[in-house]
């Protein structure tokens, strides 16, 4: 329809894997919101932080992407930077759907999780799908995601969501990407026992100890707790004010990449957003593809068609 050699979407692969930090291997995204002011250019934003498994609180400011958040947490808490695994927003356990990401609210309260016990399991690849879901930290740590139910892993005790894979068969995977590492675990030959090295984050020390309302203690809160420091992958940062029907088309279009390609890439769904933005008709948005970086991942017509459902229903307020 858009493009005579647009292939089919290709079967989802064995080990989905996701993207959720604030770098990008995608083209630098357009503002989906207003942008009030840029966080490098005189507004000093300051976000509260603590440690996962128990600290006092401390703040953070100064940084414009995740690998330098982090750098500044464990500034913050004297810790090497190493030793953060991941952070979650609003809350200290381990909630993947509160994964930082690409963005932070301006009210959000940042939770860091640090290395725990190490510890190496064997298994056979019994059946071509592991049942895993990886995600990286944005700062060369891929860890588990989501396990699916029934799965070859599901069925392993010892492996858990939130567990920072290290090594497989030997092979140090510090400093690979979420895909790299999907890849490698999906090359395994079916019916091979192969080795997996695994470190899982400290336990909290926390019993319900949590973010107070109005959180800040004293410090001056900047917006109307909608706005959100949206890291770009230029490097840069900037405040934006979310809509609600674009974070939620968003999603959408997040959930159709993971049924048409078994991926779940949060920032990649942002960029298509971004692509469909200013775009008269379908035609337009599949050209604006082609003619972009994320034409090699050859999206089909009919994924096409449905994101670009998504975006029109968003604009017109249908989305719910």
């Amino acid at each position: 329809m858009f493009k005579k050699n647009r292939p089919k979407a290709p079967p989802a692969p064995s080990a989905e894997y996701d993207n959720n930090n604030g770098g990008s291997r995608y083209p630098p995204p357009q503002s989906n919101g207003k942008s009030s002011s840029s966080a490098s250019k005189g507004t000093k934003l300051v976000f509260n932080c603590q440690l996962a498994d128990g600290s006092p609180t401390g703040f953070v400011s100064g940084f414009s992407n995740v690998k330098e958040l982090y750098e500044k947490i464990a500034e913050e808490f004297d810790i090497p930077t190493s030793e953060i695994l991941f952070c979650t927003l609003n809350t200290y356990k381990l909630e993947m759907k509160e994964l930082l990401a690409g963005q932070i609210g301006l009210e959000d309260f940042i939770f860091a999780h640090r290395k725990g016990r190490a510890k190496e399991v064997e298994l056979v690849k019994s059946e071509d799908a592991l049942g895993l879901t990886i995600t990286d930290n944005g700062a060369g740590f891929a860890f588990i995601k989501r396990i699916k139910d029934g799965s070859v892993i599901d069925k392993i005790l010892h492996i858990h969501v939130g567990d920072h894979i290290e090594k497989l068969n030997g092979v140090d995977m510090v400093g690979k990407r979420h895909h790299e590492v999907a890849k490698m675990l999906k090359e395994i030959p079916l019916g091979s026992r192969f080795t997996i090295r695994l470190v899982e984050p400290l336990r909290s020390g926390f019993n319900s100890i949590g973010p107070k309302t109005g959180r800040g203690n004293g410090k001056k809160n900047i917006g109307n707790g909608k706005g959100t420091l949206r890291f770009k992958a230029d490097g840069n940062a900037e405040i934006v004010e979310q809509n609600d029907q674009v974070e939620l088309g968003i999603e959408k279009i997040n959930s159709i990449l993971e049924s048409y390609l078994g991926i779940n890439d949060s920032e990649l769904a942002r960029q298509i957003w971004d692509m469909a933005e200013n775009k008269l008709s379908s035609m337009d948005f599949a050209t604006a593809i082609d003619d972009s970086d994320l034409e090699t991942f050859g999206f089909s017509d009919e994924l096409i068609i449905e994101c670009w459902g998504v975006f029109t229903d968003a604009r017109d307020g249908r989305l719910k």
